[in-house]
């Protein structure tokens, strides 16, 4: 069988798919390009179409209503990478080049995607946008100056996660000999909170366990087993993704580790991973860097707009609201507050993936702008700069009560001089091996 086939064709079909799906691919010739890689399909499609919806009824909501941004109609097409590392950068050599002017940034949705695009998106000159996921160095804009990773980092919500847990114990001084357990997908992905839960740990005094899951993650009863009868610990923080997220939650119900003291990261704390787990997941905690439930006013204006015309991209509206659908609004808002920054100082028309790297460099979604677009809570305001690609990093801790997400905290800050000081020792290291000079940043 010749794989490279079977995979262009593969490739073919998905982006056959995407035009089923996105805004018509024949507009206007100056309309603004917009390539989206997507997992509508493969194992953790649960995860993956609700952020695809949310990110495609914000496109479409400003075509019908605004008719684009400052007049430039927005040109979206999706293309499905299954979550799969190749089908992922095939997606992205085919979109690249695609419009009058390219694409202007790319979104991969996947960790191992990100570093697989590392090299290419700087010799392309595509702002690479990695929301809550990737390489959490990539925040240093003076090493890596086309990657962006607001709103948040795995490593800022380790740190996160143990600074709410250091709030339930009556501060850090009570973390000494704890108990903490990292679950995790052993991927990439699962893997980048372990640095920094190590160096907490040894900066608190609490005791870490790690326990890897192989993809998907369906057999876990031995890994539990070892959780609740052995180790015992205070706290379990899960990595997870997909199917493995339910799986987990269903075997710490099994051996009856209490679910409010067992806390995942944003994408183990998805609703498609809810309800599978039924009951087991009642009290389970998860972090979020996005507000969680369908009351924002940008919800309103979707619904009037895109769904009463049946325009939505969604099968319906009760998937609005979800917190992976949640993640895609606050996704498209920030490439088009970027795509609009550009054209201000570019010109109204098609941008490049050159002139959006310039303005992401000078993003700042402050207070009144959230509320101008109807996003005021939905996510915290964003500042970067030349040098720093990810803003404050903040998150809120919320629990499941059968039936929805509730936010049972403010924005917590992550210890930023602390993750700051290790992003750039990180990014340093990448530089050395890459031979990358580090840009001036006035």
């Amino acid at each position: 069988m010749n794989i490279k086939k079977v995979k262009t064709g593969i490739i073919a079909a998905a982006v056959g798919m995407a035009c089923l799906v996105s805004t018509p691919a024949v507009m206007a010739a100056e309309s603004q390009y917009i390539g989206s890689l997507v997992y509508r399909t493969g194992p953790y499609a649960p995860g993956g179409i609700p952020w695809a919806d949310g990110f495609a009824d914000y496109i479409n909501l400003l075509n019908e209503r605004d008719g684009g941004i400052n007049g430039v109609k927005l040109n979206l097409e999706e293309c499905d990478t299954a979550y799969n590392t190749d089908k992922g950068v095939e997606c992205y050599e085919r979109l690249k080049g695609n419009g009058p002017t390219g694409m202007p940034a790319v979104m991969p949705l996947s960790t191992g995607i990100t570093y697989a695009l590392l090299d290419r998106v700087v010799a392309d000159k595509i702002p690479l946008i990695t929301s809550g996921y990737g390489r959490a160095d990539g925040s240093d804009g003076t090493i890596f100056p086309y990657v962006f990773v607001p709103p948040a980092t795995y490593w800022g919500g380790a740190d996160i996660a143990i600074n709410y847990i250091s709030q339930q114990e009556g501060g850090y001084g009570n973390l000494k000999g704890k108990k903490i357990a990292l679950v995790y997908h052993d991927s990439a992905y699962g893997k980048e909170p372990i640095k920094t839960l190590e160096a907490l740990a040894a900066q608190h005094g609490f005791n870490l366990t790690l326990f890897p899951v192989p993809h998907p993650g369906l057999e876990q009863k031995s890994t539990w087993l070892k959780i609740g009868r052995q180790l015992r610990p205070d706290y379990v923080l899960m990595w997870g993704w997909g199917v493995m997220n339910a799986t987990a939650i269903k075997e710490a119900a099994a051996v009856n580790f209490p679910r409010e003291k067992f806390i995942g990261v944003w994408w183990s704390g998805n609703d498609a991973d809810m309800v599978p787990a039924g009951d087991a997941a009642v009290g389970y905690k998860s972090l979020q860097f996005n507000g969680v439930g369908a009351d924002f006013e940008v919800h309103k204006m979707i619904k009037q707009v895109l769904y009463a015309n049946g325009k939505g991209s969604a099968k319906s509206e009760a998937g609005i609201g979800e917190v992976a659908y949640n993640r895609g609004v606050q996704s498209a808002v920030i490439l088009t507050e970027a795509l609009q920054g550009a054209m201000n100082e570019f010109g109204n028309k098609p941008v490049t993936g050159e002139q959006v790297q310039w303005a992401l460099d000078r993003l700042d979604i402050d207070e009144a702008r959230l509320k101008a677009i109807g996003a005021e809570g939905l996510f915290d305001p964003i500042k970067l700069s030349c040098a720093d690609h990810l803003g404050k990093g903040r998150a809120k801790m919320t629990q499941w009560d059968g039936s929805q997400w509730k936010s049972i905290s403010d924005w917590i800050e992550p210890n930023n001089e602390m993750l700051g000081a290790m992003y750039k020792e990180s990014a340093a290291a990448y530089a050395k091996e890459k031979g990358i000079t580090p840009r001036a940043c006035n």
